[in-house]
């Protein structure tokens, strides 16, 4: 597959534009406001709280979520296991072969190999739990960080709460809409813009659905080579969130960590995450290659679909690299 990060970058980096299109900026008492907007802490029970938004999900809207495969095409996301450095992955995966053959008795021969990584990073597709961001000293639901997570991990809002979620997934692919290739690294997706591509790709998002926001991230890398996501990334303005929030999703994701980068909101590097995991209780999905999945849309003349997300169980986890599956 083209331009992921499995690939060595290429000696001319392109981190985008000098001027970010990320504004309007927020005080952190804007932003405060607009947290306590959106939160919607007790929504479930104690016993529910931890798997936040995809409570929402319930048999019905799998139902109709399956009711969305026509083709049968499957289109999956999840970049190549990336275990070179470079300027967009810092912490490189680990695989290498724990058997080739000769361990064990002769026949049949068996070959064996070992796998890790500390994924929260730009270099690998994962989901992150709701125990993975926290504001104010605080998790999903109001739990105090310190008192649920330490180093034996999560006891609220661990991905292992998750389970598999199976609903209707939604692209809103941006460069679709604008007519470019690509959006530049630091270009904010704002409200008006979201309802803007809903109209144009014919699609409406609903209760429990999930959001995936396509800006060409991997087609730029292809073209014009690694820089660093953490520096410059396209993404969600911080005034995108009231608008979903009313739209009562489950789950967003994209071909970047959401948020747009640098921030907009003054002493807050990850103002998105913050909103959707910590007010929202809504998990996200990060480095998605969705280069496919907007061919496969844009064949099939239609971007909504059956989406499914089935995260390690990891008890304790605070996310899980992440293989999602789109079917049309």
């Amino acid at each position: 597959m083209t331009g992921t990060p499995h690939e060595p970058p290429s000696p001319h980096d392109s981190p985008g534009p000098a001027t970010p299109d990320n504004g309007p900026t927020l005080t952190r008492e804007e932003f405060d406001t607009l947290f306590d907007a959106v939160r919607n802490w007790g929504r479930w029970s104690p016993q529910q709280a931890d798997r936040g938004a995809w409570n929402r999900v319930t048999p019905e809207h799998v139902r109709r979520a399956t009711a969305l495969v026509r083709t049968g095409t499957t289109v999956p996301m999840a970049l190549p296991w990336n275990t070179r450095p470079g300027p967009d992955n810092a912490k490189p995966a680990l695989h290498y072969m724990s058997d080739l053959g000769d361990v064990e008795a002769p026949e049949p021969s068996c070959h064996k190999d070992f796998i890790a990584v500390d994924y929260h990073g730009k270099g690998v597709s994962h989901l992150d739990a709701l125990s993975h961001i926290a504001y104010r000293g605080r998790l999903y639901d109001g739990h105090t960080a310190r008192e649920v997570v330490d180093a034996g991990g999560a006891r609220f809002g661990a991905v292992a709460a998750l389970g598999p979620l199976v609903t209707k997934g939604v692209l809103l692919d941006m460069p679709v809409v604008l007519g470019t290739d690509w959006l530049e690294p630091g270009k904010a997706v704002h409200a008006e813009d979201v309802l803007a591509a809903e109209k144009a790709l014919g699609v409406t998002i609903g209760d429990g659905d999930a959001v995936l926001l396509r800006s060409g991230h991997f087609r730029r890398r292809a073209e014009l080579g690694a820089w660093n996501p953490d520096s410059a990334s396209a993404g969600f303005h911080v005034d995108v969130m009231p608008l979903l929030a009313e739209r009562g999703i489950a789950l967003i994701g994209g071909d970047g960590d959401s948020d747009v980068r640098p921030s907009p909101v003054e002493g807050l590097h990850s103002p998105v995450h913050a909103l959707a995991l910590t007010a929202m209780g809504v998990p996200l999905l990060d480095n998605l290659d969705l280069e496919a999945l907007s061919t496969a849309c844009a064949e099939a003349g239609r971007y909504a679909f059956l989406l499914t997300v089935a995260p390690l169980n990891i008890p304790g986890g605070t996310g899980s690299p992440v293989n999602p599956v789109a079917v049309l």
